[in-house]
Formats: structure tokens, sequence, C-alpha cells
């Protein structure tokens, strides 16, 4: 299949370019920078992605770009740009200039490939603080903003170009329409990458991979997860087991009604109450990363435990989606969060993994439901997180704190559902905080628990804007809260995106 490749140079936006790749039904990888596959004949072209790094500093990473340059289409993104120009013998400074935000480009070369279509001026994002000062023998200038005249350029004879502004970013206005100038109108995309192509491809290639092994598989209840249980059994059918595993931390009444939820998709599902066990493992615990590190390894536990008693499963499947993997791990080295199902799973795991969702978005994974004939509702519920409620209780755990989030967390969610409101956010959910205070009630003194609700506007969840709900619906379920779940006294309201904050708070 033809394919894209991102090298990350360790941009907070690479995983963008990636989805704006996908939206133009292109395959796209992302690897690290020094990870470029030489030998794979179905490459159409190169995006170097930004990054926190200066090309000029001594901690910086100038990779060979042999394997690629002039052979095949590249796409520098700002550092990417700077480094195209750097190593092939231009100027990279630090200059008095600096831009960070919205910039017009008041001049673009028509004559472009690039550009084709756009038109002055045209808004773009800007985020660097260097600037190339000159280009490199056989590059010239293209476009360019008020305050940066190398804001784009090209190579002469070369099928090369370089970008200072991000192109990936909603706010470059027309960065879709540039990225579609290269991945279709340079680099030749037939645009094949679609939700029915992915489950053709991928139901025969579980086929040829899995054969007549039997597959147990992990179920959450949420969309990830629910979609690739769906898929192998399209795949492999009778030889799939799927385990859903109530681990003390699901919502309320979550195990009984996600059961009963499966009963109409045709899957062998296993229900297994292990809420105890992974209650007493993580008791004490208050760091995030351990708790879900101990969730991961008790999850395989079960798994193994489970596929003993099934008889001869070869496989444990996950619904492990592209961003789990790369927030888990990076190219700088600094993990955004690890995931349960990615960095918990330990090495003497007895079972083989099988991820047929790792490549896709979430809003990849939402549309693969729809074509394989889920259900709105299940294709559409809120993202759930894998080790539960044990990243949205703050500090340790126990069986009460789990009773007053579970609680709270009902009464959000179902004034959410009852006020039309639950479909218009990405993700809703309440945090329970590590604090205590004061309050009054009945003319008495309290010194109760704190919460949270959370609710957010995405499409992708790599960024997130706060849902603007109504303040009479916050109203009229804080007062409920506080009526209703003995040892809350306080409700609040997180008004944070992301970036800077994450969409859960652990």
């Amino acid at each position: 299949m033809q394919r894209i490749i991102i090298l990350d140079f360790g941009s907070q936006t690479t995983q963008l370019i990636g989805r704006r790749v996908r939206e133009l039904h292109t395959f796209c990888e992302i690897l690290p920078y020094d990870k470029y596959p030489v030998d794979d004949p179905d490459v159409i072209g190169v995006i170097l992605s930004g990054s926190p790094l200066s090309v000029y500093a001594a901690d910086a990473v100038h990779p060979d770009l042999s394997a690629f340059l002039g052979r095949l289409p590249v796409l520098g993104i700002c550092y990417g740009a700077q480094l195209l120009s750097y190593s092939l013998g231009g100027s990279v400074e630090p200059v008095g200039t600096r831009e960070y935000g919205r910039a017009s480009l008041n001049s673009i070369d028509g004559k472009c490939r690039l550009f084709s279509g756009i038109k002055t001026p045209s808004q773009v994002w800007m985020s660097h603080g260097d600037s190339i000062t000159a280009l490199p023998d056989g590059y010239r200038p293209v476009a360019s903003t008020d305050s940066v005249r190398l804001a784009a350029f090209e190579a002469v004879d070369a099928p090369v170009w370089g970008v200072q502004f991000h192109p990936e970013v909603m706010h470059t206005t027309e960065g879709f329409r540039l990225l579609e100038n290269f991945v279709v109108g340079i680099c030749g995309s037939r645009c094949e990458w679609t939700p029915d192509s992915f489950v053709e491809s991928s139901v025969q290639e579980l086929r040829a991979t899995l054969g007549d092994d039997k597959v147990v598989l992990g179920l959450s209840g949420g969309v990830d997860s629910s979609v690739a249980a769906v898929l192998l059994n399209r795949a492999v059918g009778a030889n799939l087991t799927c385990i859903f595993v109530n681990h003390g931390l699901l919502r309320k009444n979550e195990f009984e009604n996600v059961m009963e939820d499966y009963n109409g998709l045709g899957l062998n599902v296993i229900g297994v109450d292990a809420s105890q066990e992974f209650l007493s493992a993580l008791a004490g615990e208050s760091d995030p990363e351990r708790k879900r590190k101990i969730i991961g390894g008790k999850f395989v536990e079960v798994f193994n435990a489970e596929a003993a008693k099934i008889g001869g499963a070869r496989w444990l499947a996950q619904g492990t989606i592209y961003p789990d993997r790369i927030e888990s791990s990076n190219i700088t080295g600094k993990v955004i969060k690890s995931h349960h199902n990615v960095g918990g799973l330990p090495k003497e795991m007895k079972l083989k993994l099988c991820e047929p969702l790792k490549w896709l978005f979430k809003d990849e994974v939402r549309a693969v439901g729809l074509s394989l004939g889920m259900p709105r509702r299940m294709v559409f519920r809120h993202p759930f997180p894998g080790p539960g409620l044990a990243v949205r209780i703050l500090g340790d755990i126990t069986p009460e704190k789990v009773r007053i989030l579970q609680d709270v967390d009902d009464i959000f969610m179902r004034g959410l559902r009852d006020n039309g409101l639950y479909d218009k956010v990405w993700q809703a959910g309440a945090i329970l905080l590590p604090v205590r205070t004061v309050g009054v009630m009945g003319d008495e003194r309290t010194y109760e628990r704190a919460v949270v609700l959370r609710a957010v506007t995405s499409s992708d969840a790599m960024t997130a804007d706060w849902a603007d709900l109504p303040s009479a619906f916050l109203r009229n379920v804080s007062n409920e809260i506080i009526n209703k779940v003995k040892g809350v006294n306080r409700v609040c309201y997180d008004i944070s995106s992301k970036p800077p904050a994450t969409i859960e708070w652990e």
C-alpha cells in the first residue's frame, strides 16, 4: 500500500501531520528521525516534522537524508525545513524577530506546486525562535511574511520543499490544501486508505497471521476494544474469545450494562469479576504511572489464567490505537504518559500480542466501527481510560473513594444524556481530588471531599478545549451531586485546554 513516511524530530504536532495525511485517504507512518525504511518500495513521499531543538545546537540531530533526498518528494516543516537548509549549506540563526502564533503569508510564488490554489494573504501558524537566513545553492524562496523572508522554499531541480510554518494545525487556514498539494498532487497518492479498505485488508492480514490459532481479547467496553473485537470476529470467528474484566474501577453498573450490550454483536464474551484482586494490588499506591503498570500487569495475569481455561489460546488481542503508542514513547525520550496496554505489559507474558487497530487514530476507529455495521451508540461512546477510575482518583485508591466517584460520575453522565449534551462533547467524567474542604450542611460544619467535573470538545484527542456547558446545567448537576453523594461537599469544573493540560488528570 502507498504510504507517506513522517520522520519525527520530537514536535508536539507530529501526530497532527499524520492525522491530516490520513484525512487525505493516504496511509502514513510516523517513525523516529533515524529510522527511515530504506527498502520500502511503497513509500511515495517523506515529511520531516518540527522539533523543540535548534539545528545548530550541540544536541541537535542531523540524520543522513541521502536515502530519500532527491529521489522522493520531501517536505520539511519548521525544524524539518531548517534541517534541510542547514544540512545542504544554508544558514539558520537565532534572530531578533521570533514568530509564535498567527502570521500572514503576504507573498506566494504562484508557480510553486506546493502552493497551488493558495492566494495571498493566507493565515499560517508559526512556532519558531530560529529563522532560515540563507538558502543553499539550488534553492529559492516561494513565500514570505512581513517578518520572515524565507517562510517557504523549494529546490530548483529536485522535489524538495520546506515551510517555516505548521500546515497541520487548524490555525493555518489553507494548511490542508497545502498538504493535499504535496501528498496527492506531488507524491501522487491514489487516496486508497478508507475505512472499508482497512477492514478488507485487515481481515486478510489477520487470517494470514493468526491462521487457526485461538485468540483472547480484552474488552473494556470502550470503542477501541469493541471495534477490535468485531473486526477480529469477522476474521477468525469462533476462534475468538472476548474477556471483559471487572477490575472494580468501572463506572457505576458498567459491568452489567456492557455485558448486555455485547449480546447483540454476536461475540463470544466471558465476564470475569477480578475487582478484589485489582483493588488489593493497588492498595496504598498513589503514583499514576505505577497504577497503570500494576493494572496492565494484573490484566495480563487474568488473561493468561482465562486463556488456560479456554485451552490452546496463543494470542492476546487489544484495542491499542496509534496515539496510545506514540504518547507512551517518543523520540525525545520524554513519555507524556504510559498507557496500561502499552507500557504495562510484562516481559513474561505468555501470549503473543495482536493489535489490529494500532495504526488508527480515534476518529478512524469510529469510522471503521461504522463500516463494520456497529450501532452508533457504541461507536460514539465517550472514551474511557483503560485503567478506569484508578486514574481519576488522585492519590491512593480505596473502595469508599471508588463508591463516591462512581456515584458522582453517574449523576454527571446521566445529566449530559438527559439534557441532550452527551453527543456535543468528546469526553466527560469526574475526578476525585485528594483534599477535603470545609462546608456547611443543615447548619452543621462538614469536612468532606471535592470533585472536579471535566468535559472537553475535540476531534482526535490530540488537542482539546473545555466544553462550555450551560451554567444552569452545571448548577443543577452540582446540586444533585452534593445532595445525593455522601462524602462530597464541593464541585468544581475544569476549564483548561489540551495543551497545556491533558484530558485526564493522571
